[in-house]
C-alpha cells in the first residue's frame, strides 16, 4: 500500500491538484448528472449529459496540469467572484440583523458602505476609506 501511496505521490508532484474550482467543477458535475437522470426529454437528457461530461473533463484536467500558474490564476479569478457574491449577501443579512440599531449609508465620494448609529439628527461623518468629511441625516 506504502508503494502505491509513494508511487501517486510522485505522479501528482509538480500537478496543480484541486482547489475551489475544482471543487465547484465537481459538485455542478453531480448536480447535473442528477438533473439530467430526473429528465424524461431525451434531447434534453443528453445535453445535460454532455455539459456534465465536458466539466468534469476540465476538472480532471486542471487536477493533472502541470501549469500551476495559470491554474492558479484561474482560481483566483473564480474566487474573487465568489467572494463578491458572498460579500453581498453577507451585507445583506448584517443590513437585516442589524436594522434596528444601525443604519447603512453610502459615502458619496467614493461609494463605501457606512454602518452608522440610528438617531433622529444629522451627523458629522469621516468615511474611513477616502477620509472625506461631510453631514448626514441618519
Amino acid at each position: 500500500m506504502r508503494k502505491l501511496l509513494y508511487k501517486l505521490q510522485c505522479f501528482m508532484s509538480g500537478r496543480n491538484g484541486t482547489d475551489g474550482l475544482n471543487l465547484f467543477l465537481m459538485i455542478m458535475y453531480l448536480v447535473l448528472v442528477v438533473t439530467s437522470a430526473f429528465i424524461p426529454n431525451a434531447i434534453a437528457h443528453f445535453i445535460l449529459s454532455g455539459i456534465a461530461l465536458s466539466l468534469i473533463a476540465w476538472q480532471f484536467y486542471r487536477t493533472f496540469s502541470r501549469n500551476i500558474y495559470k491554474r492558479r490564476r484561474e482560481n483566483a479569478a473564480f474566487m474573487s467572484v465568489i467572494y463578491r457574491i458572498k460579500g453581498f449577501f453577507t451585507l445583506r443579512k448584517r443590513k437585516w440583523k442589524e436594522r434596528k440599531t444601525h443604519k447603512y449609508k453610502k459615502c458619496p465620494a467614493c461609494r463605501a458602505q457606512l454602518r452608522l448609529p440610528k438617531k433622529n439628527c444629522k451627523i458629522q461623518v469621516t468615511c474611513p476609506k477616502c477620509g472625506k468629511r461631510f453631514t448626514m441625516k441618519v
